[in-house]
């Protein structure tokens, strides 16, 4: 799996290519542990290029945004793909995140 980040204002950007399994959730804590800090614990997930999670991939995403939640932040994630949205849906993670089409709109809703 690929990971790119950014930073734009106080909202961090994780950009997430490939599979996001059990094999890969490793790289994404280690970026969330040097990323997510209380004077910075605004983030967006793009799952544009996942076609793929499993229950690690689930569980990390959802340590992140405890996380961000305890430090007065916030998780929010964008482009998710149909088959990982099915299983955000089944697993009804879709009501716990706040899930945008695009990267822009979620980081302006972190941003106001």
């Amino acid at each position: 799996m690929e990971l790119n980040s950014l930073q734009t204002g106080s909202v961090r950007v994780l950009q997430l290519h490939g599979r996001f399994d059990a094999y890969e959730t490793p790289k994404v804590t280690t970026w969330l542990d040097g990323n997510l800090r209380p004077e910075n614990a605004q983030i967006v997930v793009n799952l544009k290029g996942v076609n793929f999670v499993d229950s690690t991939a689930l569980s990390t995403l959802v340590q992140a945004m405890k996380r961000a939640r305890q430090h007065q932040g916030d998780c929010k994630l964008c482009e998710v793909q149909q088959p990982v949205r099915i299983i955000l849906e089944l697993t009804r993670l879709d009501k716990a995140f706040e899930i945008f089409s695009d990267e822009a709109t979620a980081m302006h809703s972190l941003s106001d």
